[in-house]
């Protein structure tokens, strides 16, 4: 068992959003993406399903050219290879879940 904080150690970034691996499990990895207010992350598609959680603060979440505002408790799930991107509204904390087989360094070159 392992136990870990969504608001522990937490920084963000000036320049650009903060990612952190927090878990690693046999079927995902748990990352944690700390955005200020006006920070993006660009238009881009997951090769496997992501979930995406708004731990805390606001985005604007991008699908496909339309946007959608998601707020402190919103949970999603999008299927692999779907275009969509970020818009940090107010400073948050964002849960994002992926597969085991995706990447973390696809998730840093996003920020």
């Amino acid at each position: 068992m392992e136990i870990v904080s969504l608001t522990e150690n937490l920084l963000y970034k000036e320049d650009k959003p903060a990612i952190t691996v927090l878990l690693a499990t046999e079927t995902s990895k748990e990352i944690r993406i700390a955005m200020k207010k006006g920070q993006v992350m660009k238009e881009h598609k997951a090769p496997y399903p992501i979930r995406v959680e708004i731990f805390e603060g606001a985005i604007d979440f991008g699908v496909n050219g339309e946007k959608y505002r998601l707020n402190k408790a919103h949970l999603l799930a999008l299927e692999a290879n779907v275009s969509h991107d970020l818009t940090c509204i107010e400073d948050c904390i964002i849960r994002l879940s992926i597969s085991k087989f995706d990447t973390v360094n696809r998730v840093q070159d996003l920020a």
